[in-house]
């Protein structure tokens, strides 16, 4: 059977057992268990729809979080992430071909829908069996989603396939068939499901919200320029002539991703998180933002895998964590540190901003920001740069820079171990610079910026020990569909007062002042708010996938602007000055990165082009 079909083919004949229950299920029944007998049980049944819920990819696994924009890069040299962005990249590199993944999720929600009524009402309940149709009806409108913000129009599936199809005969469908068919699988699923679930027991499975929440974003996208009336795709049609993209603008589009993202705020049913939520007597902006992505759950979270004890957990902190303990591995650049506002909101080339690079720190200064619960510091270390001082409270949460005292260390000795002999002093200040513990050629990473990613390194874990701490990776949060609206909003309706209010919500979580406050001349101008929007998704979601998506919507990955990266002077040799050596704060061009427009869409692999002859390439591959 052709590759690409094998992945959506059903096990179709009662005879034909499943060669291993551990592809299909989670738990393990009876090694000979055939296809019929799984609808027998609930509990088969519901490890089958945890098996498609498996589908869901985990992002931080993935191009968009290790290098794909202008916020990260991998200091490995050799892996496909840097490959990509030089350029190295074709139909058979088969870079992050999540292709058969999402059709085999979409396979397994189609046997799912087609098979739980055989399951005895004395096993599963009829209310249960509805809810379970409608989650395996949001997993396959997520993966066509996914399919789509990836790669374009996908092969538009409603039902199993047999042995002897003509494979020929399946093409792409037009991206408007595309998105209206993931707003019908969406509005299905939604009309069986609560908005929000109220036990802890449901967290991580899908809901009313989450299912709106994928309309807003598909919503998004539909109105941005990649797919409104983009003439790079004039000529990307299927063989017959049928066209794949709309050529035409529509700027109601805008409304509509408008429209779709204010459901979900009427929803009512989460909110931007902050820390007093979970009973903290004082307000904290840095561990409110932090604690979104480390603690067990919150009412800003839409849409979660919820993981315990999961490699993904120990995988993304060690990579993120600095030498000895951890690999140096995930870089943010000096491109995402430069578009941090100061705590008095203003941009760091603002001349009130009161920005500096000049010069250290002279003197620990606790009261600034004062200090959280667990001893977070805000960067007022003496010895630090002065160009990580007053920054604000985001900026803390999720970059590490030099100087900056370990995360994930818990105790004296754990954050000792992080520093020199000449630097012990119980804080575990991260040395980057050329002859420090985490020093360039000390890990054997010449390729560091200067800067690791700490948003989602949890102060409980204990890097040294390998030991992570649980928590759900966010997959959607309110905070982006607040960014979503006020985004699309301004591009129909500059002048709509719900652009401040929303902006105005995330930013009091950061612990900014009003934005009207410190710059009144850009409220109501499109332009302007424009660039203060797309410049806080690069802020307020950094490092979560979105600053890829955003570029690739918006026709801004050719920007030079983003291609050209920088870091610190980690390859200077400090001579064991440490701390004290300013030249490492000096920016360096790291690289420039290759970008070809073919790039705004994933290339199919070869495999599946050659197996299934209906299918077109995307334009330039």
């Amino acid at each position: 059977m052709n590759k690409f079909f094998l992945y959506l083919f059903f096990i179709c004949c009662t005879a034909i057992l499943l060669g291993s229950c551990a592809k299909y299920l989670d738990e393990k029944p009876d090694n000979l268990l055939t296809s019929d007998l799984i609808w027998q049980k609930r509990s088969t049944t519901e490890s089958y729809l945890n098996q498609v819920y498996s589908r869901v990819i985990l992002q931080p696994d993935d191009y968009t979080t290790l290098g794909g924009s202008d916020e990260t890069s991998c200091s490995l040299p050799n892996v496909d992430i840097r490959k990509m962005v030089t350029g190295n990249w074709s139909v058979q590199s088969n870079y992050w071909n999540y292709w058969p993944t999402y059709y085999a999720g979409i396979r397994q929600s189609i046997v799912f829908d087609q098979h739980i009524d055989k399951v005895p009402s004395e096993e599963l309940s009829d209310v249960l069996k509805q809810q379970y149709k409608s989650e395996a009806l949001f997993l396959r409108g997520w993966f066509y989603w996914r399919l789509l913000r990836q790669y374009g129009p996908f092969v538009l599936l409603r039902g199993t396939l047999g042995l002897d199809e003509n494979y020929s005969q399946y093409t792409r469908a037009p991206f408007d068939s595309c998105v209206a068919e993931i707003n019908r699988l969406m509005d299905r699923a939604a009309a069986g499901l609560p908005a929000a679930w109220a036990s802890t027991s449901n967290y991580g499975r899908a809901t009313k919200g989450a299912c709106w929440a994928v309309k807003a974003q598909l919503a998004l996208l539909a109105a941005s320029p990649l797919w409104n009336g983009n003439p790079m795709f004039a000529g990307f049609k299927n063989h017959d002539g049928t066209a794949l993209a709309p050529l035409a603008y529509d700027a109601a589009k805008w409304k509509v991703a408008a429209d779709a993202a204010k459901a979900v705020i009427d929803l009512d049913a989460y909110k931007i998180y902050r820390n007093t939520d979970d009973g903290d007597g004082n307000f904290d902006p840095l561990v409110s933002y932090r604690n979104v992505f480390v603690s067990n759950w919150n009412k800003e979270i839409i849409f979660s895998s919820n993981l315990a004890g999961h490699e993904w957990i120990w995988g993304m902190e060690v990579r993120c964590a600095p030498g000895p303990a951890g690999f140096n591995m995930q870089c943010a650049t000096q491109n995402v540190v430069d578009a941090f506002y100061m705590r008095n909101g203003r941009t760091i080339d603002d001349p009130g901003s009161g920005y500096t690079e000049q010069g250290l720190v002279q003197q620990d200064d606790p009261a600034q920001w004062g200090t959280a619960k667990d001893g977070v510091n805000r960067g007022y270390v003496k010895g630090n740069s002065n160009m990580y001082a007053g920054r604000e409270a985001r900026f803390y949460a999720s970059v590490m820079y030099n100087g900056k005292p370990a995360v994930a260390a818990p105790t004296t000795d754990d954050r000792n171990f992080f520093s020199s002999t000449q630097n012990t002093d119980g804080r575990g200040r991260t040395e980057f610079y050329y002859s420090g513990k985490s020093g360039a050629p000390i890990t054997n990473r010449p390729d560091m910026t200067g800067y690791l990613v700490q948003k989602y390194v949890s102060p409980a874990s204990n890097i040294r020990n390998s030991q992570v701490s649980y928590r759900p990776y966010i997959h959607m949060r309110y905070a982006e569909i607040l960014l979503d609206y006020i985004e699309a909003l301004n591009e129909y309706d500059p002048g709509n007062p719900d652009i401040l209010k929303y902006l105005n919500a995330i930013w009091s979580r950061a612990g900014l002042p009003a934005f009207e406050t410190v710059y009144p001349a850009s409220v109501g101008n499109q332009e302007a708010m424009r660039k203060t929007i797309l410049r806080e998704r690069q802020i307020e979601l950094c490092f979560e996938g979105d600053r890829y998506f955003t570029l690739v919507r918006r026709l801004m990955m050719n920007d030079p602007k983003q291609l050209a990266i920088y870091r610190m002077n980690v390859n200077a040799n400090d001579n064991n000055q440490g701390f004290g050596f300013t030249d490492f704060y000096n920016r360096n061009l790291f690289e420039t990165r290759y970008w070809a427009n073919k790039m705004y869409l994933f290339p199919i692999s070869q495999t599946e082009m050659d197996n299934a002859k209906g299918l077109v390439q995307n334009p330039g591959w």
